[in-house]
């Protein structure tokens, strides 16, 4: 049934809803809750890691993370997203220990050897179970709602505690990698705790609890395949979200520290600016309805993503307390585009195809051009021209998207979808376009 357009809030969830938004919550901020991230350079010097050793490690972290991203997605699609979910904990905890039990080259590699995996165990299988979930309570309208709210919470979380991780390091050196550990063992207990989706009608909506027992590994990544060469639209959906990703992970991960230094914003003012940027990313990650109904979801993804190339581009010629404003505004646009960008992916992924499958495979393309992109930044910044890969960077992007927007508007009409109507849940020969958000959409249960 299509959406209203109407300015009603979206209907009340049920009470399993609401309950399988919390224990999501709980999953998302205690298995990202890394209280390790902000120190973990320092702590491999410590432990007398050299700098080639330390990069060398995370190298190997990215392409295990791409290798591993296609079996765990197919894997949850066939054990199920929630047993998926639990896995994923169960190794995160263990990744978070290793350190602790051996501080050596060989510790740190099984470290974060491990985090790879038990992050893409959980990639695609957490958005997955969230979406079905939602669908199979009648609640699928406020998912973009709790997909944002999920991430902001996370956010804060981390904006709480990484001021925490030097004062509890001069008690216990191994204090971070302790907490992140129990952090990740709390987020087992909450994916233990979450219901076995049903489907509307009382059936069993995915095998959760036990593997399928036809077909094989082989066959659901074929499956997932399939789905996208029928589906252009979903493919340039993905596409289209490459950008999101690639702009916020150089920006946020490659770019921060030396745009600032470049600025003359000294190393001890970074973490009060990183804790700016997240705190904005937090607020506007669980406020994804502030974006109006005016513009459909597509449009908003592609106007988002030239206003990040925007506001990273004007880091190269303004000062200081202009960089940090700017930099903050590149968080806050990051955090309203995400969650509707996730969604419009959900909504397009045929209703039995492998869902969890096709998200990592969204994954690996993002971060194999990340890493594409982040060899091109490190060549630049060799050649001391940040200046130039920033406008570069914005450059690419101002003609990337509207050439998306425009292959995604020639396919929409080809399947006969009108210009702001949808059907959310229909199966997807063809895929349909979720409708503008509407003002209370995922609105928070009120008492």
């Amino acid at each position: 049934m299509p959406f209203s357009r109407s300015t009603s809030p979206a209907p009340v969830p049920s009470p399993a809803a609401r309950r399988l938004i919390r224990l999501n919550n709980g999953f998302q901020l205690l298995f990202n809750l890394l209280w390790w991230m902000p120190v973990f350079y320092a702590y491999q010097r410590d432990a007398g890691l050299s700098d080639d050793q330390i990069f060398g490690i995370q190298s190997i972290y990215y392409i295990a993370f791409c290798l591993f991203e296609i079996p765990t997605g197919v894997v949850a699609d066939r054990i199920g997203a929630r047993n998926c979910l639990s896995a994923g904990a169960v190794v995160m905890t263990a990744a978070n220990l290793t350190p602790v039990l051996s501080p050596s080259y060989t510790g740190f590699l099984v470290h974060f050897l491990a985090i790879a995996a038990g992050r893409s165990l959980t990639s695609g299988a957490a958005s997955a179970y969230l979406y079905d979930g939602l669908r199979a309570e009648g609640a699928q309208a406020h998912y973009l709602r709790a997909e944002g709210t999920a991430r902001a919470l996370g956010l804060a979380a981390k904006v709480v505690c990484w001021p925490l991780v030097g004062p509890l390091m001069t008690l216990a050196p191994q204090a971070p990698y302790v907490l992140s550990a129990a952090s990740a063992a709390g987020s087992l207990g909450c994916a233990l705790a979450l219901p076995r989706l049903t489907a509307p009608g009382g059936g069993r909506a995915r095998p959760e609890g036990r593997a399928r027992r036809d077909g094989s590994l082989l066959r659901d990544t074929r499956a997932a395949l399939r789905a996208l060469r029928a589906s252009p639209r979903l493919a340039l959906l993905m596409v289209q979200g490459v950008a999101v990703f690639t702009l916020s992970r150089i920006c946020q991960v490659n770019l921060f520290q030396p745009v600032l230094l470049e600025h003359g914003v000294g190393e001890g003012a970074h973490g009060g600016v990183l804790a700016a940027m997240t705190i904005a990313e937090a607020v506007t990650s669980a406020r994804p309805q502030w974006l109006g109904r005016r513009l459909s979801p597509v449009v908003w993804v592609s106007l988002l993503s030239v206003a990040l190339a925007a506001a990273l581009a004007g880091t190269a010629v303004g000062g200081p307390w202009a960089v940090v404003v700017l930099l903050c505004a590149f968080a806050a646009i990051t955090g309203f585009v995400y969650p509707v960008q996730r969604k419009l992916v959900n909504d397009a992924i045929p209703a039995q195809a492998p869902r969890a499958t096709l998200l990592s495979v969204e994954s690996i393309v993002d971060r194999g051009v990340c890493a594409l992109a982040a060899v091109a930044a490190g060549a630049y910044l060799a050649a001391g021209r940040l200046d130039a890969l920033l406008w570069h960077s914005a450059a690419v992007t101002c003609v990337l998207m509207p050439v998306l927007l425009l292959a995604l508007r020639r396919t929409r009409t080809r399947t006969g979808l009108r210009d702001k109507g949808d059907a959310v849940g229909a199966p997807a020969a063809p895929v349909e376009e979720p409708v503008p958000l509407p003002v209370d959409e995922g609105a928070a249960p009120r008492p």
